[in-house]
């Protein structure tokens, strides 16, 4: 069986459309499980659990977006906003929350130029922790982490009695 050759680095292997698929998908995945745990008590919602950087299903939730929010704001050199769990206090807020960093990271995919999309940052934005990567990248990765977390609460909603269904891509 012939090797299979590894691209040299991850730039310049994504196109606008297939992000845009990749984040509505996530996306679509997410509201699946705010709809699971709106079954949960505002108490489960909150309840910390050990082994967890984030110990409760609605700071795993929080973080999920608030990355995703901050990684485009930073993207764009615009104010970071802040993220507090009291402006979270349930599923109907990180609802709202969920759907004003997706339109928001779609507008900034609407504005990038092509040209743009696979090019490395040409200088640190503020805040910026590690490499410089192109803008595809660092959308690819919010991806990556969203999904990430989301296997967390998951895992979390079993520990709290309240197993939710496959939240996975499905196959179509």
């Amino acid at each position: 069986m012939p090797a299979r050759r590894r691209p040299r680095s991850f730039e310049a292997v994504f196109t606008r459309d297939g992000i845009r698929a990749l984040h509505a998908w996530t996306h679509e995945r997410l509201d699946l499980v705010l709809e699971h745990v709106t079954a949960l008590s505002a108490a489960e919602f909150t309840r910390e659990l050990p082994g967890f950087g984030y110990p409760s299903v609605r700071d795993q939730l929080m973080h999920v977006l608030g990355a995703e929010e901050r990684w485009v704001q930073r993207l764009q050199s615009l104010p970071v906003r802040s993220w507090s769990a009291t402006d979270y206090p349930t599923v109907a807020a990180l609802r709202a929350a969920k759907a004003r960093v997706m339109r928001a990271t779609g507008e900034y995919l609407d504005r990038l130029p092509d040209a743009a999309l696979d090019v490395p940052l040409p200088h640190r934005p503020e805040g910026w922790i590690g490499e410089l990567r192109s803008p595809a990248f660092i959308l690819h990765h919010a991806i990556t982490h969203a999904y990430h977390h989301k296997g967390q609460v998951v895992a979390m909603c079993r520990l709290l009695g309240h197993p939710a269904p496959d939240t996975d891509l499905q196959r179509g």
